[in-house]
């Protein structure tokens, strides 16, 4: 019998007999969500939701405070890519483009391109930030170095999107991982790298988690943990707006209320709420209280 298909789900496993833990990724409403706020060329929206995938994927065996976020700037026509999942597994992402992208969108020819993992909380300066080679044309492979090169251990990414669901599947080789009879099973992670090179696009995005695992990995032992829920969610707040605002200074503030009518409006590009400051509310900010009357939309 099939498995309900559930999506917006994080499931953490362990292939016992190869000594291989795994995460495995379906993301639906959530990257929906994220989807539908632009009107993102084909092979942008792929990618964009297949670094929320790996956002979310790479929360899935470390524990930290904050958000763990994937982040590609370049000087080319895509501009930037966002991707970030918290550690109470709240989802948002956006991309910019200023110009028509290539289409396969391959990372190694983006001009000037940089991309970071970052993990922590940026706003109280405790945060960890690595920075990813994108010699790999996609994110898996870019992905997969990354670890080799930190982590000095074999990881195996999987991902794919497109306008319906984001999905991730992660293996990594651990050491002591699995038991004595994986320890002296040399070609253990050959083979599931072998089984995992079986799985096309088509069937990760419409087989369940357990299913995939199973029709995969069957004769290796496989130990589902609890699922995690996952949900869109966004991070900002009036309290950061209001300190960004801080920033602009006094002359600043003036003048965008002169030119405004008197109406400050600051809208969240992750999920479109909109925070208003009128004059009132601009003097209790810039005087380090909290503003008169808050208005969100």
């Amino acid at each position: 019998m099939e498995t309900v298909l559930v999506e917006d789900v994080l499931h953490r496993f362990l292939l016992e007999r190869a000594g291989v833990r795994g995460v495995i990724v379906r993301l639906g409403p959530a990257w929906r969500e994220v989807a539908g706020r632009a009107e993102y060329p084909e092979p942008l929206r792929d990618l964009l939701g297949e670094a929320l995938a790996a956002s979310a994927l790479l929360t899935g065996n470390i524990k930290f405070d904050g958000s763990l976020s994937i982040e590609l700037k370049s000087a080319g026509a895509l501009r930037l890519l966002f991707a970030e999942c918290s550690d109470s597994g709240r989802l948002r992402g956006l991309a910019r483009w200023n110009a028509a992208l290539p289409d396969p969108l391959h990372l190694s020819e983006l001009p000037e391109a940089i991309m970071a993992i970052t993990i922590g909380q940026a706003d109280r300066g405790q945060r960890y930030q690595g920075l990813i080679d994108l010699g790999h044309p996609d994110l898996a492979g870019a992905l997969e170095n990354y670890f080799l090169q930190s982590e000095q251990l074999p990881a195996r990414l999987v991902l794919a999107a497109d306008g319906q669901h984001a999905v991730g599947l992660m293996l990594q080789k651990l050491p002591g991982e699995g038991g004595h009879d994986a320890a002296e099973d040399e070609d253990a992670w050959t083979r599931i790298e072998h089984l995992t090179a079986t799985l096309g696009r088509e069937e990760l995005l419409s087989t369940a988690p357990e299913d995939l695992l199973y029709r995969l990995y069957h004769e290796e032992t496989v130990r589902l943990f609890e699922p995690r829920p996952l949900a869109f969610g966004c991070s900002c707040s009036r309290e950061r707006v209001e300190a960004m605002l801080r920033t602009l200074g006094r002359e600043e503030i003036e003048a965008t209320l002169e030119a405004q009518h008197g109406l400050i409006e600051v809208t969240c590009e992750f999920c479109a709420r909109t925070y208003s400051f009128d004059r009132v509310d601009a003097q209790h900010v810039l005087s380090g209280g909290v503003a008169a009357s808050p208005t969100v939309q």
